[in-house]
């Protein structure tokens, strides 16, 4: 079984990179975030590609913000939409879909981007995880798939100094990622691959793809069961290049078989590799703290 994860940031406008993705990666299962479109909408856009291509459809949207859904042509039940007993801001976000696919319970996640240091957001991200905690800690076998907004450890951002007063890299955002994995989650890409330099998002300014200067801010975490039967783990970086991509990178994780081998964690490999402590955002916009567009 093929699983992947993207942070799509607008399905709308990612339609002509996602369907010729899913016919060339032919993944079973599917994790989609930030597609800022409703479940309506989500449905009229692309039920019909998707049908023609096998996939069911999970989908907890939001216009204009967030928006979370699965895809699955393993089966597709007991589809749960949001987080039970999590927090709002003030109201509940779409930012989590679970559903058992092909006998593991799936969860797509988008985790709150936090903003700023000890503001409300970020307070209101670490309620969001420990209530995603409490939902994990249930047991079985289970993956948890997304946008997470935290870089695990100094060695998931290009330059630790660069992100010094940044979220994404705090000590309590870090501590509430470990909590979620001690319910029993493994970092399935982080696990096969220890020691290489491994980006899941990339900023769209000053070429920061191009120099590969990034974060691993998405994962698969996976219960025991499931992370024992990965074959094969890697970032597919082919479908962050090119004409109106995402500014992230799906995660892809082989179950039981390698269709295309133990290929390393990305693919294909940076080109240029350049070193700075710089970010691009810009400090009057909230919203690109940390280097991170995603709320």
């Amino acid at each position: 079984m093929r699983i992947a994860t993207w942070n799509v940031n607008s399905v709308k406008q990612r339609v002509a990179r996602l369907l010729p993705w899913l016919d060339e990666r032919a993944p079973d299962v599917v994790c989609l975030q930030e597609l800022k479109l409703t479940d309506d909408a989500f449905h009229r856009l692309l039920d019909a590609d998707l049908a023609a291509r096998g996939y069911e459809a999970a989908v907890h949207g939001q216009s204009q913000w967030n928006g979370v859904a699965i895809l699955s042509r393993v089966g597709l039940s007991d589809v749960v939409a949001g987080l039970p007993g999590g927090p709002g801001f003030p109201d509940q976000e779409a930012r989590l879909v679970s559903a058992v696919c092909g006998g593991i319970t799936v969860r797509s996640v988008y985790v709150p981007n936090g903003r700023e240091p000890d503001s409300e957001h970020y307070r209101y991200k670490l309620e969001w995880l420990e209530a995603l905690r409490a939902l994990v800690a249930d047991g079985g076998p289970q993956l948890v798939c997304g946008d997470v907004n935290i870089a695990p450890t100094d060695r998931d951002v290009f330059d630790p100094a660069a992100y010094v007063g940044q979220t994404h890299v705090t000590e309590p955002e870090r501590a509430a990622l470990r909590r979620l994995q001690e319910a029993g989650l493994r970092d399935v890409v982080r696990e096969r691959w220890p020691n290489e330099r491994i980006f899941s998002y990339w900023d769209y300014r000053a070429g920061m793809f191009h120099k590969d200067l990034g974060m691993r801010i998405d994962l698969i975490l996976a219960s025991d069961p499931i992370a024992d039967r990965v074959a094969a783990t890697w970032v597919d970086r082919q479908a962050r290049k090119g004409k109106g991509p995402s500014d992230h990178a799906p995660v892809i994780v082989d179950l039981d078989e390698a269709p295309d081998g133990d290929i390393g964690p990305v693919v294909p490999p940076p080109s240029r590799v350049a070193k700075t402590s710089r970010l691009p955002q810009a400090k009057s916009d909230p919203r690109r703290q940390g280097g991170n567009k995603s709320d």
